[in-house]
């Protein structure tokens, strides 16, 4: 079937925030490592976004039904890349994430798995169109994220593991979860907290609850959120030229985790919020990206980047103010990382590639 495609339908205007956001970041990036021993990282990281915009760019002339149509290929493959994380992975910090590139580059599979999963939950539920979802469909789902999510965590890596549950949870709700299925899920859900808990080993525990109480142990597990916080509240409505939270290292990686602090204080509240209208306009252009998809596949193809963009924005502030967990999320094309700028460029190409064939003849 033929089908109409050119750059003229290419969302320009969306990659123009996208930039003025990774903008932003290589600023703050720049600022937060000057007189650190990560001094240079932002032209480290202005590289990954020239990468990743090429790779952006590649991936939209690949029709993305031609994805889908290989995804179960892809999909072990990605397995696969857990498993030899697991096996062959670096170890940092007593986990096992990344993959030693030729070069010395450090390659983070977990992060790249997010767009197969974005791709495989498409094409599951695309396939049961016009369909009730049984429990049998119900329980397939969670099964292809589910195998992803527990060799991450065996790595083990709680933050990223907790990035696959979006794309789940958005499959299902427009793959037309009824009420009462999701009602047992999340009772089920309940009843393994305490296993789950138990789990965890004892540093993840006290992150997941050391935001809660930072003062119980300043030094510790309390320490990230106390520095978030006094950098945050010390940039006040203009922000602080000092800086002195993220310039004298009292502020924890302020270039990766910990960025929107760093911003924050330099820039104060409005420009913070600056930042948060950008990634809103974002939002609200990807989701009607969606409105305007020429099938149902693309439609949970891009409303899963939403999901996943919405979750690591919720979760990076949320933690950098206190009202969340430190599980170690970085803020989307603004902290410092390359596996998680190349994760965000291809996920934008594959929603331009939706938006470019949204003319079927």
């Amino acid at each position: 079937m033929p089908r109409y495609m050119s750059y003229r339908d290419f969302d320009w205007l969306l990659l123009a925030f996208v930039l003025l956001i990774c903008g932003l970041g290589v600023m703050e990036i720049r600022s937060a490592t000057e007189h650190t021993k990560f001094a240079g990282a932002h032209i480290r990281q202005m590289y990954w976004i020239g990468g990743g915009l090429v790779a952006m760019f590649a991936l939209s002339l690949v029709d993305y039904r031609i994805l889908l149509d290989r995804i179960h290929w892809f999909y072990i493959a990605s397995l696969g890349s857990l498993m030899a994380v697991l096996l062959f992975g670096q170890k940092y910090l007593g986990a096992r994430r990344w993959v030693k590139m030729p070069g010395g580059a450090h390659f983070q599979p977990s992060e790249w798995v997010k767009l197969i999963l974005i791709l495989a939950v498409a094409k599951y539920f695309a396939d049961l169109a016009s369909r009730e979802l049984t429990w049998p469909d119900f329980i397939k789902a969670g099964l292809v994220v589910g195998f992803p999510m527990l060799l991450v965590l065996a790595q083990p890596d709680l933050g990223t593991s907790l990035t696959y549950l979006p794309i789940a949870i958005m499959g299902l709700f427009l793959g037309g979860v009824s009420w009462k299925q999701a009602a047992a899920v999340l009772l089920l859900a309940g009843l393994m907290m305490p296993v789950a808990w138990h789990v965890l080993k004892p540093y993840q525990r006290d992150r997941l609850t050391s935001f809660m109480e930072p003062e119980a142990d300043k030094q510790g597990s309390g320490y990230q959120v106390i520095q978030s916080l006094i950098a945050v509240g010390s940039g006040g409505i203009w922000g602080s030229t000092a800086g002195s939270q993220t310039h004298l290292a009292f502020l924890p990686v302020p270039q990766t985790d910990f960025i929107f602090a760093a911003f924050a204080e330099e820039h104060g509240f409005v420009g913070a919020l600056a930042v948060l209208l950008l990634y809103f306009i974002v939002l609200m252009r990807l989701t009607q990206n969606a409105q305007t998809a020429p099938d149902r596949a693309g439609v949970f193809i891009v409303m899963g980047v939403v999901a996943v963009l919405s979750f690591h924005i919720l979760v990076n502030i949320g933690m950098v103010v206190g009202f969340m967990p430190v599980t170690g999320i970085p803020l989307p094309l603004m902290s410092y990382g390359g596996s998680s700028v190349l994760f965000m460029f291809l996920a934008l190409g594959i929603v331009m590639n939706v938006r470019m064939r949204r003319f079927v003849n």
